[in-house]
């Protein structure tokens, strides 16, 4: 498949800003630790679901330090209802300890620190970073994974690949919001199965052959 030239990359986000001038994420939070530990419970889940779980776990806890307190067993009771539960628990309770005993309670403005807590690889950093700090990074996850090969916006054989080239080749007016349209763009329109061709803004310039009617 080409690549989209620079002329149709331009469009394709204009296109995606019109239709959807704020875009925002779907899990809810209210400050960089609580949406830490939402994209963190978001692995193999659906945000819909980690929103049920996560309204109860942050009104008994919205910081590490009440998360410490609370204990794995308790977070565990709130969470159950996602996928690999027992795993996230611990590893909420337990990154919210090097939290407290590194950083004095506070997220690091720094992907590579955030990596080191448990449960957070290069996506989850990519998130926190982004929404919580406002800095340019693109999180790719399947849904970006697939969009951006699918519509030939960025080729890439891993998730890092596609990640690297979104970074060079997102204008710089639409890398802030560009993680959010095109998760979001994956999520309710060009979705895995069958996408939603007939009510995409960027039909015309997807490079994708097999586009549905």
């Amino acid at each position: 498949m080409k690549a989209l030239t620079k002329a149709e990359i331009q469009a394709f986000y204009s296109a995606l800003a019109a239709a959807l001038p704020e875009p925002k994420s779907e899990l809810e939070y209210t400050s960089p630790y609580t949406l830490l530990v939402a994209v963190v419970l978001s692995a193999q889940a659906t945000d819909k679901g980690v929103n049920k779980a996560t309204r109860g776990l942050f009104a008994a806890a919205d910081t590490p330090e009440k998360m410490i307190a609370l204990g794995e067993e308790a977070v565990r009771d709130h969470i159950k209802t996602i996928g690999l539960f027992n795993t996230k628990a611990k590893n909420v309770v337990a990154l919210s300890k090097i939290l407290v005993d590194r950083y004095g309670g506070e997220i690091p403005h720094d992907r590579d620190a955030l990596e080191t807590l448990p449960g957070v690889g290069r996506k989850t950093a990519n998130v926190v970073l982004n929404v919580a700090f406002g800095m340019p990074t693109i999180a790719v996850d399947t849904h970006i994974f697939r969009i951006s090969n699918r519509t030939g916006l960025a080729i890439g054989k891993t998730p890092r690949a596609v990640e690297d080239r979104l970074e060079k080749i997102t204008p710089k007016a639409f890398v802030q919001n560009a993680h959010h349209w095109l998760i979001l763009h994956g999520r309710y329109i060009c979705k895995a199965r069958k996408p939603d061709c007939p009510h995409c803004v960027v039909r015309d310039i997807c490079r994708f052959p097999d586009k549905t009617v």
